[in-house]
């Protein structure tokens, strides 16, 4: 693979990471719509304390949507800061380390995706194995699954 290649498979994944963050926070949103509609369209009752736990609890659901959408607006303001334009020697944001049957890209965390025929971790910069993986260089090997695992190449 050349380096227009490892770049725009980069690019690709950001993409797709942009994409898959973009359905969540439109799901996101419907949720919420629907738990502030829930909340309104409690009626009331003779029984005032069920008419007043069902706003609350349509209330809570909201706050609880609306703080997964502030979650995943902030992930996806650090995925477009992710530097897919460059190709890297070594673990860091941005990165993509290839092994032999699982690749890890250092962008945002969304766990274990298959892309294009290859099983591609998404790691926050932050998590742990991505920390493991900082200063990893092409040659090093890493532990994962309960199995060493060369670094084929990183970019």
């Amino acid at each position: 693979m050349d380096q227009p290649e490892k770049l725009a498979l980069k690019a690709r994944l950001k993409k797709w990471a942009a994409d898959h963050l973009g359905q969540r926070i439109a799901t996101t949103h419907e949720a919420i719509r629907a738990a502030q509609e829930a909340a309104n369209s409690e009626e009331k009752s003779s029984a005032g304390d069920k008419y007043e736990t069902g706003r609350a609890m349509g209330h809570l659901q909201k706050d609880m949507h609306a703080r997964q959408l502030a979650e995943q607006v902030r992930e996806l303001a650090t995925l477009h800061a992710v530097n897919t334009d460059q190709l890297c020697r070594e673990g860091m944001s941005g990165a993509l380390l290839r092994t032999a049957s699982i690749d890890f890209f250092i962008s945002i965390g969304l766990g274990k995706q298959t892309i294009e025929g290859r099983t591609i971790v998404f790691l926050s910069p932050q998590a742990p194995l991505a920390r493991t993986l900082q200063n990893k260089r092409a040659g090093d090997s890493i532990f994962f699954q309960q199995e060493t695992m060369p670094i084929d190449e990183i970019f």
